[in-house]
C-alpha cells in the first residue's frame, strides 16, 4: 500500500467483514453498491492480494482482508475520535451527547456502553433520557435527542435504524404460582386469555407482546405498570403472571425469586435497536456509541443492521 491508508475504503472493508454482504456493507458507509465495487477493487490493486470473496449468497474477506480488517479497526476508530475532537474546536465546547433509552436498555446494557464511550472520549460529556420506547421515538423526531435506543417490534419508517442486540420476552411467575411447577409449555391461547402483568402502552415490551400474541383475542391486563421494578415485583408478590425481557428478569430467575414458564407457538425474540433521524450517516460521539452498542450486546443477539424505510445499513 501507499504512505497514505485508504481510510473510506477500508471502513468499506471492515463493513463487508461485520455485514457479510457487499451490498449492506456499501449501503452501512452510504456507497452505492457500483461504486462499492470500484473502491474494494482499489483496496486491492493497492495491497496486492485479494481481500474479498463475492459469492451469490454474501461476500466473506480472504485471510489478507481479515488482516487488513483487523488492523483497520483501531485506526478508524481513532479516526472518529478525531472527528468528534475537531468537531468541539469549531464550536468552542463540546456539546453533550443527548440520548433516550427505553427502560430495558437504560437499566441493563446503557451504563456499560456509556463507560466504555468515556474510555474513548474521554471528554464527551452524555445525558440520558429513561422513557418508554413510544417517547424515545417521539423525543428522536422532535430533534431533542441525538440518539434513542428501543425496544418495540417496529421502528417508523422515517428515521434511521440499526439493531445493536436482541432480547426475548420471558413468561414469569412467582413461586407459589402454580404455573411455577408447570411443565408442558404455555400456548399463545392460554396466555391471552391470562390477565397479566404488564408494562404500559408504548413500552417496547407491551407492544412486543400484544404482536406476539395479535392472533388471539386478549384479556385485560390484571396490572399495567410503569418500570420493570413495578412489573418484577408485582408477579414476585403472587398478583399475576408477568411478561418481561430476559435482561429484566434475569437477577430475579437465577436468586429463584421467579420461575420461567415454558412456552411454545409464541415468537417472543424481539430486536433492541438504536435510531435516529437526519443523515443516515451516523457520525461523531452518536456514531461511536453505535459502535460501541453493537459490539457491547454481541453476546445479547445477533446484530444486524437495517437503516431508514427498510434499507439496511
Amino acid at each position: 500500500m501507499h504512505d497514505q491508508p485508504d481510510l473510506p475504503a477500508l471502513e468499506l472493508l471492515v463493513a463487508v467483514e461485520d455485514e457479510g454482504s457487499l451490498g449492506a456493507a456499501a449501503r452501512r458507509v452510504g456507497l452505492a453498491q457500483p461504486n462499492a465495487s470500484r473502491t474494494l477493487a482499489r483496496l486491492e490493486r493497492r495491497c496486492g492480494v485479494p481481500l474479498v470473496v463475492r459469492r451469490s449468497g454474501g461476500s466473506t474477506l480472504t485471510a489478507e482482508g481479515a488482516l487488513v480488517a483487523g488492523w483497520a479497526r483501531p485506526v478508524l476508530a481513532e479516526a472518529a475520535r478525531l472527528t468528534t475532537a475537531l468537531a468541539s474546536l469549531r464550536t468552542g465546547d463540546v456539546q453533550p451527547l443527548r440520548i433516550a433509552a427505553s427502560q430495558t436498555v437504560a437499566e441493563h446494557l446503557a451504563p456499560a456502553w456509556l463507560v466504555e464511550l468515556r474510555s474513548r472520549l474521554p471528554d464527551q460529556p452524555v445525558a440520558m433520557a429513561v422513557i418508554n420506547s413510544t417517547a424515545v421515538v417521539d423525543q428522536v423526531r422532535a430533534g431533542a435527542v441525538a440518539l434513542g435506543f428501543v425496544e418495540g417490534p417496529v421502528v417508523p419508517g422515517d428515521l434511521h435504524q440499526v439493531v445493536v442486540g436482541s432480547d426475548e420476552l420471558v413468561v414469569v411467575v412467582g413461586r407459589e404460582h402454580p404455573w411455577a411447577r408447570r411443565t408442558d409449555p404455555l400456548t399463545a391461547r392460554e396466555l391471552s386469555m391470562v390477565p397479566l402483568i404488564t408494562r404500559e402502552r408504548g413500552s417496547g415490551t407491551r407492544e412486543a407482546l400484544e404482536v406476539a400474541l395479535r392472533p388471539h383475542r386478549s384479556t385485560d391486563a390484571a396490572l399495567a405498570l410503569s418500570s420493570n421494578a413495578a412489573v418484577r415485583a408485582g408477579a414476585e408478590a403472587g398478583a399475576a403472571p408477568a411478561v418481561l425481557g430476559h435482561l429484566a428478569v434475569a437477577e430475579a430467575l437465577a436468586a429463584g425469586r421467579l420461575v420461567a414458564v415454558p412456552t411454545t407457538g409464541m415468537t417472543l425474540g424481539r430486536p433492541l435497536r438504536a435510531v435516529w433521524s437526519g443523515p443516515r450517516r451516523l457520525d461523531g460521539a452518536a456514531g461511536e456509541l453505535v459502535r460501541v452498542a453493537r459490539a457491547g450486546t454481541a453476546s445479547v443477539g445477533s446484530p444486524a443492521a437495517v437503516s431508514p424505510r427498510g434499507r439496511e445499513l
